[in-house]
């Protein structure tokens, strides 16, 4: 219910949005709790706390406590670590070989199998358009034998995800004419 209420808010011009999110939630290319997690950790990451609250709800059967707790590590660590290595990639110089010095302990240890944390990871750092983050990210995804379907999956949850937060974060502005 809480996705068809997510829907019902977007304009009509935001109806590819409406239809990307039905279909992608019933994507079988990721198991149900990769799906919810990446659903769930997009959310945090476009900083939209209705899509979040709406799309948490809706997934909430899919995901353990534990799972959730992932998926909202994921999106609070690749909000760390997104920032420092985009610095870290744009500016260069003598920076990728300094110790980053900040504590990523959840990375080795998230709570759920590290495929799904990596996915959900993907996903944030897609959002937050870190291109170090995601090369590393799609890297161990591929070496833990995810294929480019579930991958693609991922960034296109997160591309709507975001596009829908985009919106309704927009719809308060003054209508056009």
């Amino acid at each position: 219910m809480s996705l068809d209420t997510l829907k019902s808010l977007l304009p009509d011009y935001a109806k590819d949005l409406k239809l990307n999110l039905g279909s992608l939630s019933h994507d079988v290319t990721l198991t149900p709790q990769q799906l919810a997690g990446t659903f769930v950790a997009s959310a945090i990451a476009s900083r939209n706390p209705l899509v979040t609250d709406l799309l948490s709800a809706h997934f909430a059967e899919s995901l353990s406590g534990a799972a959730l707790d992932a998926a909202r590590a994921a999106a609070a660590i690749m909000g760390m670590n997104n920032v420092y290595y985009r610095f870290v990639h744009l500016v260069g110089g003598d920076y990728a070989k300094m110790p980053a010095q900040l504590r990523m302990n959840v990375i080795a240890r998230p709570g759920v199998e590290k495929v799904d944390f990596e996915l959900w990871s993907l996903a944030v750092s897609a959002i937050n358009g870190c291109g170090m983050c995601m090369e590393s990210h799609e890297h161990q995804l591929r070496k833990a034998g995810l294929g480019t379907e579930q991958i693609q999956t991922a960034v296109r949850i997160a591309a709507t995800v975001h596009g829908v937060a985009v919106i309704l974060d927009g719809a308060s502005l003054p209508k056009a004419g």
